[in-house]
């Protein structure tokens, strides 16, 4: 190797390299910062996906239909009910719902103006659906002659269900007549789930 290219050699193993980047981006409490940032933002999209139930005057009106379909199906059915104490269970039951419903139904008019008829298409949808595979579940058990059985099973289910609606939005209201009136239903509901679990263990 002569001396022009060990010259040549040399320089190219020791070409400056570029200045490390000191500004503030590079700087470990800007990634902290930024991976804070992401986070949060991710925290806030999964509670809106996972909440998807709306704010309080949705899911009182989603409650409300609710509370129509299944007494629709409970006065349907009573009347094929075998044992007296269940029809008697279910009666109470029935106005339990609709005294609850039109309670909420006014409380709705009073504060927001609304009705079950402003729900998005998609809540009345699932709601419709919900009920016509009870309704078909019901009336198999009709057919088979297992009515009293299973509408003990479904309804315990159904009371559960509204039990759970009725404590989310009891705890996310601070309005005393809303929450007199999901009080009072909640109660009331307890009483006949303890009566229908009563009578299922007897069968």
């Amino acid at each position: 190797m002569d001396d022009k290219e060990y010259l040549k050699h040399i320089s190219s193993t020791v070409r400056p390299q570029k200045a490390p980047n000191t500004g503030f981006t590079s700087s470990p409490l800007f990634k902290v910062i930024l991976f804070g940032v992401i986070g949060l933002i991710l925290i806030i999209v999964l509670g809106s996906f996972l909440g998807g139930g709306g704010d309080g005057k949705t899911k009182l009106a989603s409650l409300q239909l609710h509370l129509d379909n299944t007494s629709e199906l409970v006065s349907v059915y009573q009347k094929s009910i075998k044992s007296s104490d269940l029809r008697s269970t279910s009666a109470s039951l029935y106005s339990v719902l609709t005294n609850t419903s039109r309670e909420i139904e006014d409380f709705l008019k009073t504060n927001y103006k609304l009705t079950v008829n402003s729900l998005e298409k998609t809540v009345k949808d699932q709601a419709t659906q919900s009920k016509d595979e009870l309704d078909a579940e019901l009336l198999e058990a009709k057919i088979n002659g297992l009515l009293d059985r299973v509408f003990v099973l479904k309804i315990k289910y159904e009371i559960s269900a509204f039990m759970a609606e009725e404590t989310d939005i009891y705890n996310s209201t601070s309005n005393e007549s809303l929450q007199t009136i999901i009080g009072s239903s909640y109660s009331s509901l307890s009483t006949l789930y303890d009566k229908l679990d009563s009578f299922s263990e007897t069968k």
